[in-house]
C-alpha cells in the first residue's frame, strides 16, 4: 500500500514506512481552502491548511510512502484519525520526475461540503488567518513555512504556497 502526502505528511509522517518517493499527481492543485479546528487552529479560531482542488492542468508535488502490508490497517487508522477534520480517502496515480506513473496511492482530500471546507478567499485574507492561528499541533504559520521549505528541499515551487509565505512575512 502507498500513501501520498502533499501537506504535513511531506515532513511529519507519523507512521512506519518502508520507502519514500518524491513525486507528483496530476489534475489537482494545492490550496489553503480547508479550515483546521483540530491541528493548526481551534473551533473558535480555525486555521487554514492545504487541500486539493480539481484542476485539469494541475500538478501537485509531495511524497509517497510505501507501507508494509502488516502495518496497513494501523497506518490507515492513524491517518483516518489525523485527517478527521473533513478529509476523505481517494486513490491517485503518483508520477516520478520523468512523469512516469510509479504507483497508485491513497490520498486524503478535503472537498467542498465537508464540515471544515472554507473555500477560496483572497490570498491576503488566507495569509492573515494563517499568521494569526494556532492550534494543538502548533502555529499555522509554522505549518505553512515547513510546507514551503519541504517543497524547496525537493526542488519544487508552489506559487500559492510561495505567495502565502511572502504575505505572512
Amino acid at each position: 500500500m502507498w500513501v501520498f502526502g502533499y501537506g504535513s505528511l511531506i515532513w511529519k509522517v507519523g507512521f512506519e514506512f518502508e520507502e519514500r518517493r518524491e513525486g507528483f499527481i496530476e489534475g489537482w492543485t494545492r490550496r489553503f481552502w480547508q479550515s483546521s479546528t483540530d491541528h493548526r487552529g481551534v473551533p473558535d479560531a480555525p486555521g487554514r491548511v492545504a487541500t486539493l482542488v480539481p484542476d485539469p492542468d494541475g500538478q501537485t508535488w509531495g511524497a509517497a510512502y510505501r507501507i508494509a502490508a502488516a502495518h496497513a490497517d494501523e497506518v490507515l487508522a492513524t491517518l483516518d484519525h489525523r485527517e478527521k477534520g473533513g478529509y476523505d480517502r481517494h486513490i491517485v496515480c503518483v508520477r516520478d520526475r520523468a512523469g512516469l506513473v510509479t504507483e497508485e496511492a491513497i490520498i486524503y482530500i478535503g472537498r467542498p461540503g465537508n464540515p471544515n471546507w472554507a473555500g477560496p478567499l483572497p490570498v491576503s485574507e488566507i495569509a492573515a488567518i494563517i499568521a494569526a492561528s494556532n492550534g494543538p499541533s502548533g502555529s499555522n504559520l509554522d505549518y505553512l513555512l515547513e510546507l514551503h521549505a519541504s517543497l524547496e528541499r525537493i526542488g519544487v515551487r508552489d506559487d500559492h504556497v510561495a505567495e502565502l509565505v511572502t504575505l505572512c512575512q
